[in-house]
């Protein structure tokens, strides 16, 4: 007891030690790997986002989610190079030496940054799953936006410029940002060519409305116009204008340079900005379209094979079944929902209408005379007062009608003796069999079924393939909805797993800094990331199922940090050449033997 009332304040000096020596890496590294995934997220869309004249305060915003949204693929990088420079260092310090002198057992040592590891991997999921999403959002909203704004207005000397929608002008000298010389405008919006050419001497270039639109006002120049040739045999020469002025003023619209914000909720069917409930939604909703077209199949050769069905059948497979009819009750359920959504809101309006009409109501009482007269009238009496014309009969006709009782059944007893045609039972003869083929192959019926059956069977397999191709993308839609469910989980996991594989590797090597950890971070790094993008290559195309696919590149990399693990346990050396020299004297010695 004693013993462990001594250690207990040791060992929790040790674990501040340890997890002291492990924040400070780690959030450094975490800061340099993602400053360095934000430069290569933002080189993808350097030339599209840059160069549109908006302010500070859009492209921070825009950076903000970035930096966000690449967290997690950042956070596993960040924890392999800071575990191997933690332990690095103690174990070049001699300090992981001094531990297990005095009995604490490395993993032991390992246990406070195991415990923040497994804290981060909780954080990193529930980021993945409820904040990432929204980001995600934001980002494709804004990153649209700013894509497709048209470029700042920069109008250059002896340059046509032609980021005025439907004008192209071209400036040959500009005194300052407003004063210009030597003006030439096409005018393109009747997009007949350049029939409209106006030429000025000098201009003055200005914005007004908060850069909404701008003023070209234009000094001593001409106007040219020519109409747009027939291209007839004898065509009389085309209008042509020409129109002198001393000053002339231009308004331009400057809408498309201002950058206008997409409503977010064009992007909610995209995959990247839901959570799992919402990717479990999205996967249902896409199985029952691929269960619909499955169904349609057939039901579609049904219809095309009439005489094949008429005395049974095509029938699907149960699930198929099952399926069509769980969605169908989903569907008349909405239906029914939404029918007495609707109801409850008239009875409120006809409840309010009330309160606030005295008297009778004309509404109701012209509703309840109609519902009177529907009751009244039968479909017997309503035909019966129709003459053949379809006029209606007089009333005393209709009355009479109303008191007749309808007839049912036609009493044929002295109608006289019904003449019954005669059956025959003998089987046909030779001479009628021929007489029969020969009028069927006369007549081309055989011809014309032959000729129908294989038009069926051609419409029936390019159905099939139009289907098919629906089902091949739904379905691989439907696999990228796991993928993007797993992979909440697996970015996750690999923090805990670069832990386990940085830790002991740190151990083994001995040296801290940015030197080795650096060059063995980025290898793994790499290794992981290919491995990443190869199960999920897989599981996309269909050729491993999704979940082993995003798990990929974990359970390949798991082996590595339980065999550093084992190692750092037993202190080997396995980064110097001591340890590869006697393993090969050893190996040798066998092969002697």
């Amino acid at each position: 007891m004693r013993r462990q009332r001594e250690g207990f304040p040791f060992m929790k000096k040790l674990d501040k030690l340890i997890l002291g020596s492990f924040i400070g890496p780690f959030l450094l590294t975490f800061l340099v790997v993602d400053f360095i995934l934000l430069i290569v997220n933002m080189l993808k869309y350097f030339d599209e986002i840059f160069g549109k004249g908006l302010g500070f305060a859009i492209y921070a915003e825009l950076i903000g989610y970035f930096v966000i949204s690449i967290s997690p693929m950042a956070l596993p990088l960040a924890v392999l190079l800071s575990s191997l420079m933690t332990f690095g260092n103690l174990g070049e310090h001699f300090e992981l030496t001094a531990i297990k002198s005095s009995g604490i057992s490395l993993v032991r040592a390992l246990r406070p940054i195991g415990i923040f590891t497994v804290v981060l991997t909780v954080a990193a999921y529930l980021s993945n799953n409820f904040l990432v999403p929204k980001v995600n959002l934001k980002t494709f909203s804004l990153l649209y936006d700013i894509r497709t704004k048209s470029p700042a207005l920069d109008i250059k000397e002896g340059v046509f410029y032609a980021g005025i929608p439907n004008y192209s002008i071209k400036v040959n000298e500009k005194l300052d940002d407003v004063r210009l010389r030597d003006i030439i405008i096409y005018n393109h919006a009747e997009g007949l060519g350049n029939l409209s050419v106006t030429l000025a001497d000098s201009g003055r270039m200005e914005t007004f409305m908060n850069d909404a639109y701008m003023k070209l006002t234009l000094f001593n120049g001409q106007n040219y116009k020519e109409a747009r040739s027939t291209r007839g045999i004898a065509e009389p020469p085309v209008e042509f204008s020409r129109t002198k002025f001393s000053e002339n003023v231009m308004i331009f619209d400057l809408s498309a340079f201002q950058l206008s914000r997409t409503p977010e909720d064009l992007w909610s069917t995209n995959r990247a900005i839901k959570n799992i409930p919402e990717i479990k939604s999205g996967l249902d909703s896409i199985y029952s379209l691929v269960n619909d077209l499955k169904f349609q199949n057939f039901k579609t050769a049904e219809s095309i094979y009439p005489f094949f069905t008429k005395n049974r059948q095509f029938q699907p497979n149960q699930e198929i079944m099952e399926r069509k009819a769980k969605d169908d009750t989903l569907r008349k359920q909405k239906i029914l929902l939404q029918r007495e959504k609707e109801a409850l809101d008239s009875s409120k309006v006809e409840v309010n209408l009330n309160d606030s009409v005295s008297g009778t109501n004309p509404i109701r009482e012209s509703k309840k005379i109609t519902l009177e007269s529907t009751i009244s009238s039968t479909p017997e009496i309503d035909s019966a007062l129709l003459n053949k014309r379809g006029t209606p009969l007089g009333p005393n006709k209709g009355e009479r009608l109303r008191r007749q009782p309808v007839i049912t059944s036609v009493d044929t007893a002295g109608v006289g003796e019904i003449k019954k045609k005669p059956v025959r039972t003998s089987p046909l003869t030779e001479e009628e069999k021929n007489l029969i083929d020969s009028m069927m192959y006369k007549k081309g019926y055989f011809s014309n079924a032959i000729t129908m059956a294989l038009n069926n069977s051609r419409n029936l397999k390019n159905t099939f393939n139009v289907k098919a191709t629906q089902i091949d993308g739904h379905e691989r839609e439907f696999r990228r909805f796991e993928i993007a469910w797993y992979q909440k989980y697996t970015q996750a996991i690999a923090c805990f797993m670069m832990f386990l594989i940085g830790a002991p590797l740190g151990a083994i090597i001995k040296k801290g800094g940015l030197g080795m950890p650096v060059l063995i971070s980025i290898t793994f790094f790499i290794l992981y990331y290919i491995l990443t993008i190869t199960g999920e290559k897989w599981a996309k195309e269909g050729l491993a199922d999704p979940l082993f696919g995003t798990f990929f590149s974990n359970l390949c990399l798991i082996p590595f940090g339980l065999f550093f693990l084992r190692q750092a346990k037993k202190d080997a050396r396995l980064f110097e050449s001591d340890f590869y020299s006697g393993f090969l004297k050893k190996f040798k010695g066998l092969f002697k033997k």
